[in-house]
């Protein structure tokens, strides 16, 4: 029987605060098309596709109520999300791949540190355990399974070749310091680290001792990346819930995702 003098229960009135605009939705993700910047490996190792896109019918003699279009691309394309199991330190470990993560952990508390005056200065800007700290006295300690995202900016880039620049050292993009990667999973519990440019280790990372550390140790503890990131600076430093998750492809190793966060305003 319906009880009308039930009070609204805590899902029924995040729905209102939406609905009301007392809560905001955001949305950090790229669009997809065929100008989306996809990351460049070596030429000796292999490739990511592109973003390519076929119609297969716009109401017409291939369907006159239809339209829809086959895609292709890599995994790791545009604002993606990156599962333990891309990298070989995450390969072994359980629920490790798209399909198997917990749902639970697509939804998830966000603190954002702002670096996008540094990243303009220089473009191989570090993010270092003492910036995070200094943030930290500021607006409060990260709270455990909390994803950090390192706002730079760098996705207001007006094209392909500023976004993922490129030289004969190769990419010069912003990113964490080696340090800071395990500091973060074994002193603050993060669920992972977000970032705006092409992928979560800055350009230079493959030139450390421990080569591409976001990737090496964030996923061998079972922790996830989410690159390409878009409008952080809308986001406030703590307090944003984002919504994240993956196309449930078997054995994915990541996809593309459209990232929302909720914020109260």
């Amino acid at each position: 029987m319906h009880n009308e003098n039930k009070k609204p229960t805590q899902l029924l009135e995040l729905v209102t605060a939406i609905t009301r605009g007392n809560i905001k939705v955001i949305d950090l993700t790229m669009t997809l098309d065929r100008k989306v910047p996809t990351i460049v490996l070596p030429p000796e190792l292999g490739q990511s596709w592109p973003f390519r896109m076929e119609e297969i019918s716009k109401y017409n003699e291939k369907g006159p109520a239809t339209y829809w279009n086959n895609f292709s691309c890599g995994e790791h394309t545009g604002t993606h999300f990156d599962a333990p199991i891309h990298w070989i330190s995450g390969k072994d470990l359980p629920n490790n791949s798209t399909d198997t993560i917990e749902p639970e952990k697509f939804i998830a508390h966000a603190c954002v540190v702002d670096c996008c005056r540094e990243a303009e200065k220089n473009p191989d800007y570090l993010l270092t355990i003492d910036d995070v700290c200094s943030w930290e006295k500021t607006y409060g300690k990260i709270p455990p399974r909390s994803w950090l995202l390192m706002r730079t900016d760098w996705s207001m880039k007006k094209t392909p070749e500023e976004y993922l620049n490129l030289d004969d050292e190769g990419a010069h993009t912003p990113g964490p310091h080696e340090e800071l990667i395990p500091w973060l999973i074994d002193e603050r519990d993060v669920i992972g680290f977000g970032c705006e440019d092409v992928g979560t280790d800055a350009g230079q990372a493959s030139n450390f001792k421990t080569p591409m550390p976001c990737h090496h140790l964030m996923h061998g503890r079972g922790r996830f990346g989410l690159p390409a990131l878009t409008n952080l600076d809308k986001l406030p430093a703590q307090g944003t819930v984002i919504i994240t998750p993956p196309l449930k492809i078997r054995q994915g190793s990541g996809s593309p995702v459209r990232v929302l966060a909720l914020i109260e305003e």
